[in-house]
């Protein structure tokens, strides 16, 4: 039986508070991503979340204004949206590249590409075209990166509403129109699945239309099943329990999804994310029903006025994450810092959604003289205090938490440093006891083990150092079987990979097992300020263990709080860094 509460209606469109709430969820788990917070390594579902939410919305306002008239007027669509999504995003690039003019134009001309894909709405394509991994890429990142997304859902708002028209004329039968959109999100689906390959970089599948729209079009699907005008509170009890149970269910699913998993599990682009989806789809069928308690606690006011900004959240989080960053962070996360980025995007959303995106989406900030007068008196201080965080907030992100770098210092360069290495102190060091010869040991790696070289061929001459820019551990074994065949694979074997993206562990076991006759194998764990760097060194942790003959240099934790061995990238090693990195691999070998 229902309750006789009234269902509340916002210019003819019936409001789910819970939907927010939901909405509230995946911004608030896109941040912890962002922010590195380890309780999140999962967060970046939050964007397939998003994507059944839009879906399903947009949807439903589509069959509604088709029930209501027999026509969808695609022009006005369009244009709602362009007020909806555009001001915001048009706001917080203007932002970006002010900023990066003052700060860093060579960084500013870099990004032109980015921003003007992204201002067409054509960025994960773009990212795509230039072969730009969202994975298995280090140096500073780009402050407008997160707008791949944005890009997948207008092409979406541009071609769904002309084949949805198409579908509703075609066809009145609601199960009838469902199952072909579940057709598309299958073919969707499996495009992800087949074009994902284990053990390399997924970023083709994750930026793509054709493999991400799964999420938007089971959203659609959905919509046209359950639309929300149908829904009503007179249900029999048991099924309010039931709703629940299905909602909380749901909703602690993707939770612990959130929390467990990260994007290198191959689950994932197998059926994790079409997964996600369909479990996000129950999730709103039950927040958008008004018998449903969990849609009512999910519709609570903090959660409300988060999700309800959960768009400009997105927008200007992460450029206030990514620009009041240090370049080189060798110690961790700053507690300090990281609330001072939350207060700096949770003032910038509030103002932005405030003061741009909402009167424009209502038809502009002219009403009348004496509103508009009134409006700018009350405007400018708000400005101000606009103003002032946005300036002063990443500023004293970088004087409070960024150690100086020196004015003198370089870029790295290109080649190797073959000049003799500067004296370090022997308390900054583990000189090793004694020197030895490198005949015995043969070095595998990437840019990181070139920086080394010079140095690990004046501690142990005769060494032979393979070091290539970008190698990837599944290249690993062609590296060790040419050597094998040029006789040049000696029976101590170092391994440093992992810098340039992550790798799964059937991966090193079969290499491991290749160097099963060789008296050492050493293991070196990677410090990479990416999201990666936690996976690879707690799978080379993991794996070494199986293997008698291998053993882990941890450079991670010996480079910690050392950020002035680095370069900008906070990868590459400048002299002394390269020095003290392999002074460890010689003592690693004693």
């Amino acid at each position: 039986m229902g309750n006789g509460l009234p269902i509340h209606r916002v210019g003819g469109k019936r409001y789910m508070p819970g939907l927010d709430g939901l909405r509230a969820l995946s911004v608030i788990a896109v941040i912890a991503y962002h922010l590195n917070m380890k309780w999140a390594q999962g967060g970046l579902i939050g964007v397939g979340i998003f994507f059944v939410i839009s879906g399903y919305l947009i949807t439903d306002q589509i069959i509604q204004e088709w029930k209501r008239h027999q026509s969808l007027n695609l022009v006005d669509f369009w244009i709602r949206r362009a007020r909806r999504l555009l001001p915001g995003m048009l706001a917080m690039m203007l932002f970006v590249a002010l900023w990066l003019l003052c700060t860093d134009s060579g960084r500013l001309l870099s990004l032109k590409g980015a921003f003007l894909s992204s201002l067409f709405y054509v960025n994960n394509w773009w990212l795509i075209f230039h072969q730009v991994s969202y994975f298995e890429s280090f140096g500073p990142p780009s402050p407008i990166g997160h707008l791949w997304s944005l890009s997948i859902e207008e092409q979406f708002y541009v071609v769904w509403p002309i084949a949805l028209v198409i579908g509703l004329q075609t066809t009145q039968q609601r199960g009838k129109l469902s199952l072909l959109i579940l057709t598309l999100a299958c073919v969707s689906a499996i495009a992800m699945a087949m074009g994902y390959v284990p053990g390399t970089d997924p970023s083709r599948v994750y930026y793509g239309t054709d493999t991400r729209m799964f999420a938007l079009l089971i959203g659609a699907a959905l919509a046209v099943l359950c639309p929300s005008r149908k829904m009503n509170d007179n249900v029999a009890a048991g099924s309010r329990v039931l709703l629940d149970l299905v909602g909380s269910l749901g909703l602690t699913i993707l939770i612990f999804l959130i929390y467990r998993t990260n994007e290198y599990d191959d689950f994932l682009y197998r059926y994790g994310f079409l997964f996600i989806a369909l479990i996000t789809a129950a999730v709103i069928a039950v927040l958008a029903h008004p018998a449903s308690l969990i849609g009512k606690i999910m519709g609570c006011k903090p959660l409300r006025w988060i999700g309800v900004r959960s768009y400009s959240l997105y927008i200007w989080h992460y450029p206030v994450i990514v620009l009041s960053s240090p370049a080189v962070n060798t110690s961790g996360t700053s507690i300090g810092r990281t609330l001072l980025q939350l207060a700096a995007s949770l003032m910038l959303a509030a103002l932005s959604y405030r003061y741009i995106e909402e009167p424009l989406r209502r038809g502009g900030f002219r009403r009348n003289r004496k509103t508009e007068f009134q409006s700018r008196r009350r405007l400018r201080p708000l400005l101000m205090a606009a103003i002032l965080p946005v300036i002063v907030i990443p500023v004293a992100c970088n004087m409070v938490f960024s150690s100086p770098e020196p004015a003198q210092e370089e870029e790295k360069p290109s080649v190797p440093v073959q000049s003799p290495a500067e004296t370090i102190p022997d308390e900054k060091k583990p000189v090793p006891d004694k020197i030895h010869s490198g005949k015995g040991v043969t070095a595998i790696g990437d840019s990181v083990i070139l920086d080394a070289a010079p140095f690990l061929e004046k501690m142990l001459p005769g060494i032979v150092v393979s070091g290539k820019v970008g190698r990837q551990m599944r290249q690993a074994q062609d590296v060790i079987d040419q050597l094998k065949s040029q006789d040049r694979l000696a029976e101590r074997v170092i391994i440093e990979l992992g810098t340039n993206g992550p790798f799964n562990t059937k991966q090193l076991r079969s290499l491991l097992d290749s160097l099963k006759n060789a008296k050492q194998v050493i293991l070196v764990n990677t410090r990479v300020p990416r999201t990666w760097q936690d996976t690879v060194n707690k799978d080379i942790a993991e794996v070494s263990n199986d293997f008698g003959n291998t053993a882990v240099v941890d450079w991670y934790s010996a480079s910690e709080g050392k950020d002035d061995y680095f370069y900008r990238d906070g990868v590459h090693l400048k002299r002394e860094g390269a020095e003290y990195y392999a002074s460890i691999l010689v003592k690693a070998l004693e």
